[in-house]
């Protein structure tokens, strides 16, 4: 259903809008633009007779953003976020189109990017934009055409296709091992153990899985595999970590498994994309190459 005209303002009165809210001055909202400040003062007065609110409170020679145009500030600037992205995108890239992706940090660095060139070479045409998310988000609120999640589904209100599982397994440095000696998995009970925040139950989990009966665990507490994996190849502690993430370090023997004890995460990894949104070209070419890279590791 088309949305009726007056609720779709010019983009200069919008312009004009977002700048003087965001500075919350029709004087620097006018420098901004390059027009003067009674065109800014006059934009914004059609703006709200168009809309029917007021979205300034003047007093004397100073304004400030009503309610009501505080709410409406925070959903315009956002909105010509969007719009200027979408056209610097299709700008950069006119003919292949643009994949806005969210990854997890490590994922992204240690698998995802080093495998990116061979999707280059088979979609030329296509410019992929990554950005760091660590949790599930909102498809509405945040621009993203997809996301790499780890979970044991896709998020509500997304669909998506599994990409792989993972193992983890307790490493540290080789020094770590010369003070620390260890030879069972209850040994490990009374040693430093480095914690990430979002799997804030996988050493219990490992315990577990391995027949050690463990109370609380204590130690640091990291929000990323990669700080966690550089803390214990600097010796701080032991780290479980996913071997497919640090199968570099443990090549390199900066990292050495404390037992050869791997436990398989009940965890896995999905693309995941807004809901209806899976035929967008960028995002088909995408699902089917990085599904065909998730099952060659596997092989």
């Amino acid at each position: 259903m088309a949305i009726p005209r007056r609720f779709l303002p010019s983009m200069s009165l919008l312009t004009a809008f977002e700048a003087a809210a965001r500075h919350q001055s029709f004087t620097i909202a006018a420098q901004e633009l390059a027009i003067t400040q009674s065109a800014v003062s006059r934009q914004i007065r059609l703006l709200e007779e168009q809309i029917g609110c007021q979205l300034f409170v003047r007093d004397k020679q100073t304004v400030r953003l009503s309610e009501a145009g505080a709410a409406y500030a925070r959903e315009i600037g956002e909105a010509l976020r969007r719009i200027g992205t979408a056209s610097l995108n299709l700008h950069a890239n006119p003919h292949g189109g643009t994949l806005n992706l969210a990854i997890l940090p490590t994922f992204g660095t240690r698998w995802l990017a080093p495998r990116l060139p061979r999707f280059f070479e088979l979609h030329q045409g296509i410019t992929v934009n990554l950005s760091t998310r660590l949790t599930a988000f909102d498809f509405e609120s945040d621009p993203f055409d997809a996301a790499i999640h780890f979970g044991d589904r896709p998020w509500a209100g997304s669909e998506g296709v599994e990409l792989m599982g993972e193992m983890v397994l307790p490493v540290g440095a080789p020094s770590f091992f010369n003070t620390h000696p260890v030879k069972s998995a209850a040994d490990l009970v009374e040693l430093p153990l480095l914690h990430l925040a979002s799997r804030p139950d996988h050493w219990e989990r490992w315990f577990s899985r391995h027949g050690t009966t463990v109370g609380r665990l204590r130690g640091m507490l990291f929000d990323q595999f990669a700080t966690a994996a550089q803390a214990a190849g600097s010796g701080l502690g032991l780290a479980l970590l996913p071997t497919f993430l640090i199968a570099a370090d443990l090549d390199r023997g900066d990292l050495v498994p404390a037992l050869n004890a791997p436990m398989e995460s009940p965890e896995r990894y999905f693309l995941v994309w807004p809901a209806g949104r899976g035929q967008h070209g960028p995002l088909a070419h995408f699902r089917e190459w990085i599904v065909d890279e998730a099952q060659a590791l596997g092989r």
